[in-house]
């Protein structure tokens, strides 16, 4: 059964015997086991039913711990990894043979970062070994920004849910990769593209792959209610195709509750791309258990944050 604690001396004893512990971080939380373990690494596919061709994020606690287990920092990782860790920034870089090979799909890269989240980092300084994490959800599903959204997944499958809060960003983290040494955008996430490239300046964005990707966060069909979803540029028109039906609206701002048989889900009133992907996976997971016939999503505008927004809706609303 699994128990949501704020006992990290009860999740660094659960890691180090190769069991798995749902961590929180600034993202999402991550279903967490050693990275250095193929035991806990095949637990974590196991229980989220993710295919093995799908590579893991490995989690440290500084830029220190991060040379511990790649090979080669290109100037251009330095500076994004300056600018954005602790945070909501995972790089692909070449890594060393001690990174089981399993973690990383048989690829001789290896996705890192260090999250900016209090208990995990002080976790992470605690322990003898990095984290492997991809987010704390079944393959597919919608992703947990709140433990009580783990504990429905999983409450009899990991031993513990580590509390740290509602996820402050809400969104994955943006993954970048390097090809000839040049930064490629392989999932937008909750550092907007803009913000990249503020930094290194033009990237390359290569975020959708059908099989064997680069990174985590490439698949087409990803993050999803398990009610039917569509995702649209006007509200009122979709609506008008589901009269008789019960509807839930994810909306950026406007309010749609005045339709019959309509549950609306603002992601932020005041029109705050940040607040609104805060609110993104929550807004999901309570229209999800609305028992409704359809949720209609709502396109934001194509911009900073709303490009990863809709990266995410675009995802979710993909037939299986």
């Amino acid at each position: 059964m699994s128990i949501v604690s704020s006992n990290i001396n009860r999740a660094i004893q659960l890691l180090s015997e190769d069991q798995l512990v749902a961590i929180p971080t600034e993202t999402v939380y991550g279903l967490a086991g050693n990275a250095f373990s193929e035991k806990a690494i095949r637990s974590i596919f196991e229980v989220k039913k993710r295919p093995f061709f799908n590579p893991l994020i490995v989690h440290t606690h500084s830029i220190d711990a991060v040379t511990n287990f790649i090979s080669y920092f290109p100037e251009k990782a330095k500076l994004l990894a300056e600018a954005f860790w602790p945070g909501s920034l995972t790089l692909v870089l070449n890594k060393k043979p001690l990174v089981p090979d399993l973690v990383t799909a048989g690829k001789n890269t290896v996705a890192v970062r260090i999250p900016n989240h209090k208990v995990t980092l002080e976790l992470l300084k605690l322990l003898p070994f990095p984290l492997a994490a991809p987010s704390a959800n079944p393959f597919g599903s919608i992703s947990p920004t709140q433990s009580k959204h783990v504990a429905e997944y999983f409450s009899s499958t990991i031993p513990m849910v580590l509390e740290g809060g509602a996820c402050e960003n809400g969104l994955e983290s943006t993954i970048v990769g390097f090809e000839d040494e040049e930064p490629v955008v392989y999932r937008l996430g909750a550092i907007s593209l803009e913000e990249i490239e503020a930094i290194v300046g033009e990237v390359i964005v290569k975020n959708i792959s059908k099989s064997a990707p680069s990174s985590p966060g490439m698949l087409l069909r990803h993050y999803a209610p398990s009610t039917p979803t569509v995702f649209v540029q006007d509200i009122p028109l979709e609506l008008s195709r589901h009269k008789n039906k019960k509807v839930g609206v994810l909306s950026f701002f406007a309010d749609f509750s005045k339709y019959d048989n309509v549950q609306t889900i603002i992601l932020s009133s005041s029109k705050d791309m940040k607040q609104a992907a805060a609110q993104l996976y929550a807004g999901l997971h309570q229209l999800d258990q609305l028992d409704l016939d359809i949720i209609i999503a709502e396109r934001f505008p194509d911009h900073n944050l709303g490009k990863s927004i809709n990266d995410r809706l675009f995802r979710a609303t993909q037939n299986k």
